[in-house]
């Protein structure tokens, strides 16, 4: 796949985002979180999808500790690290938060067995801790994968949304400005990587930006009852 000349203003994460705009916009406006949007969700479904994200999180954590390997190993700006180091910390809250909602809902995360669409993601993940994967390519993967995030539970809170009250704090979590200015670092990083980066790490990043953006819909559509 060929790496295209990047966006004048948003770089290469940008001309991707507008090439892709399909597989994008069925990962950040997926019908589960429509149904979020619009207070029609089922809550079972919002409970499954809990139960599996809180493995995902645990499956999340090695691989971003590898992203942050990378950047010591490869990156020249210094301030890779910190962003990166400020966005694994803010897991261990994650996992708290996710231990502290699942008992109010009731969901017991002992039990919970990780379906095909997360193990399928989960794989992924850990593909992407090897040594021979380049930090441009796991830098890019890494945003995509808090970018979907961040655009998909901001848009349960823009106005005219029904987001359910009980949901709103969820929604609140990944889709407040703080969070997508962390965001918006990372794709900053991303795209000064790419900026540097030979066609074959292009094509790469390109492929596993396409990849993420496949499991986020696989696991959205595992939440919402689509096994």
């Amino acid at each position: 796949m060929e790496g295209s000349s990047k966006d004048t203003d948003g770089g290469m994460i940008q001309t991707w985002l507008k090439k892709h705009l399909v597989n994008y916009t069925g990962a950040t406006r997926h019908p589960f979180i429509l149904s979020i949007r619009e207070g029609t969700v089922d809550l079972s479904s919002f409970k499954r999808w809990m139960g599996q994200d809180y493995i995902f999180v645990r499956a999340f954590v090695p691989f971003v500790a590898s992203v942050l390997l990378k950047a010591w190993k490869e990156s020249d700006d210094h301030s890779d690290m910190e962003v990166i180091l400020g966005g694994m910390a803010a897991l261990n809250d994650e996992i708290t938060w996710f231990k502290n909602e699942a008992s109010k809902w009731g969901v017991p995360l002992s039990n919970v067995v990780p379906q095909r669409a997360n193990q399928d993601y989960c794989r992924f993940l850990e593909s992407l801790l090897s040594s021979e994967v380049e930090y441009t390519v796991a830098i890019t993967a890494f945003w995509a994968i808090e970018a979907v995030y961040q655009e998909s539970f901001a848009f349960c809170l823009e106005d005219g949304s029904k987001t359910p009250e009980e949901l709103k704090e969820t929604c609140q979590r990944w889709g407040n400005v703080s969070f997508g200015q962390y965001c918006h670092l990372l794709q900053k990083i991303a795209n000064q990587c790419l900026e540097k980066a030979s066609d074959d790490v292009l094509s790469k990043a390109e492929v596993a930006l396409l990849h993420v953006l496949e499991h986020e819909v696989e696991f959205w559509n595992m939440s919402h009852g689509e096994i």
